[in-house]
């Protein structure tokens, strides 16, 4: 039987769409010009080709902070995907103690993100904060702000109590949508908790999962307002991430054409990764 499609929806949301592109579209293209040209002041531009972008890709700044940024986004999810699964795998699934649950884990996003910041900020502190101040009374020194590691423990520790609940509520979305009869079935059958976690809870929370994974990978790589403000890149350029190296470029050294090389370098890498990302997830639903 051939279906009819009615397509005159669509032109409810083309005034939204051509706002959203008109406003995305004037940017890209001012950061385009930069990228190629040069400047020395009173609005007067040089052309200057892929030199920018040869001094991008030459310059170890760069490739330092795309390391950095790959290695906090591995770490945010080797941490946050398991534990996440495991908290939704302990809420309950009726009575009471759902909506206390989910309310719980939906505080945490509902904060912005330079108040996260500036929370854990406060928090680390030994004089005034808490954590700090509990850590010097038994004697450990913490000190995110001249230590580069324990600036990593605060930024990872701020997007594992930030983020986590994200995939807290992706990951209990897609077991409360498990039917009963495959727990009937794994209880019939004597199956253990863990079989019923690999066989049963794990194929059925997949899509939900690779959502959860896309969502906290793209976010974390382009992380820049919690670390910047809680420690600023540093110290040094230890938590220097390419977003925050990006800001001290264009906007601290004035130097727009780098600057604008970088941003464009930045948004391809992102695109790229998205788009394989895109790719798995289309991938798994086709042979689902």
């Amino acid at each position: 039987m051939n279906k009819t499609w009615n397509n005159k929806a669509w032109f409810l949301v083309l005034p939204a769409f051509i706002v959203v592109a008109f406003s995305a579209i004037i940017p890209l293209m001012t950061v385009v010009n930069y990228s190629v040209q040069d400047t020395f002041g009173n609005n007067e531009f040089f052309w200057a080709g892929t030199e920018w972008f040869k001094e991008i890709l030459d310059s170890d700044r760069f490739w330092s902070s795309l390391g950095r940024n790959l290695m906090f986004s591995f770490i945010i999810l080797v941490i946050e995907i398991p534990l996440g699964i495991f908290i939704a795998l302990n809420m309950p699934r009726r009575g009471i103690g759902v909506p206390i649950c989910l309310v719980t884990m939906a505080m945490p996003l509902l904060v912005p993100w330079n108040v996260v910041g500036t929370i854990w900020q406060l928090l680390c502190r030994s004089d005034i904060g808490l954590l700090g101040y509990a850590l010097a009374r038994i004697g450990i020194q913490f000190s995110y702000a001249s230590d580069p590691l324990h600036a990593w423990i605060t930024v990872v520790a701020m997007d594992v109590w930030h983020w986590t609940s994200l995939v807290v509520l992706l990951s209990y979305a897609g077991l409360v949508s498990i039917p009963d009869a495959y727990y009937q079935a794994a209880r019939i059958d004597g199956a253990s908790r863990l079989s019923v976690f690999r066989y049963i809870q794990l194929p059925k929370m997949k899509r939900v999962l690779l959502i959860a994974f896309l969502l906290r990978f793209m976010d974390s790589f382009m992380i820049y307002t919690e670390p910047f403000v809680a420690t600023g890149g540093g110290p040094g350029t230890s938590t220097t991430f390419l977003s925050i190296d990006l800001v001290k470029m264009a906007i601290g050294q004035f130097d727009l054409g780098p600057a604008a090389a970088m941003s464009l370098i930045y948004f391809l890498i992102i695109l790229l990764l998205s788009w394989i990302f895109y790719t798995v997830m289309t991938s798994s639903d086709a042979e689902t």
